[in-house]
């Protein structure tokens, strides 16, 4: 003990190399014991579960009692349709692809469940779509990215949401039946980190009952959303571009 006490110097290397030993333990875990990213969004096909895809099946319900003409109106995003546990609910996210200091390789994914929105269906045509996702509400599946997402990149305390809003109706090519999936392209005006540009963004939409489940994906050059590039002491390189994800679960008004 007298040689603890006349030695603070040694002490202070003791303590430095065992909150060393911590921080390698974590670092370690953070490069080696992640769970796997969650799969690309995507309906697969119709009457399909959601295998393969973070899709999850939408609990059963009796066939729509809602006519052909009765699909016309306004649909709105229903926030209790899902679980985001298991990405079943409505969420917009990103996927971007990052490699550790060790050269290990890995997939980036972080979504928020708070979008609201709405779009309006006239026979065969989607008409309007408008939809704010809170991107403060960001997840993924480490707390410290979410946290640099704040101060960087998107940075998500300057630029709290990302909108897109519909600017060329959409042709479905018939009305959609019950249980039917069909794809299309959505052209509208994406908002992200306060810079505006027209976008395609290719999307499935399927209909059950009285509601639809809308998924889609848009590969995103960060550049041209005048984003930086993150940076950590874990990560050795990000790619200049990722995917923005979205599964939107629609109810009829």
């Amino acid at each position: 003990m007298t040689f603890w006490r006349r030695s603070p110097l040694v002490l202070a290397v003791v303590v430095l190399a065992v909150l060393g030993v911590i921080a390698a333990v974590a670092g370690l875990g953070y490069l080696f014991l992640r769970a796997p990213a969650p799969a690309p969004v995507g309906l697969g096909s119709p009457g399909a579960s959601a295998k393969g895809s973070s899709a999850a099946p939408l609990p059963s319900r009796a066939a729509s009692t809602i006519g052909p003409a009765g699909l016309d109106g306004t649909w709105t995003i229903d926030q209790t349709i899902g679980s985001f546990a298991d990405f079943s609910d409505s969420f917009v996210g990103y996927r971007v692809d990052e490699t550790f200091t060790n050269q290990k390789a890995n997939t980036a994914v972080g979504r928020t469940p708070q979008v609201t929105g709405a779009l309006t269906l006239e026979g065969s045509t989607i008409t309007s779509v408008d939809v704010t996702a809170d991107l403060t509400r960001l997840t993924s599946d480490d707390n410290r990215r979410d946290g640099q997402l704040r101060r960087q990149a998107i940075q998500t305390d300057q630029f709290p949401t990302a909108t897109f809003k519909l600017t060329s109706p959409i042709d479905l090519g018939s009305i959609p039946t019950d249980g039917q999936t069909i794809g299309a392209t959505a052209t509208g005006e994406l908002t992200l980190h306060g810079v505006t540009r027209s976008v395609e963004v290719p999307i499935e939409a399927r209909l059950s009952g009285d509601v639809v489940t809308v998924t889609g994906s848009l590969q995103i050059r960060f550049a041209d959303y005048a984003i930086e590039q993150p940076t950590s002491f874990l990560v050795l390189s990000i790619e200049d571009h990722g995917t923005m994800e979205l599964q939107l679960q629609f109810r009829h008004a």
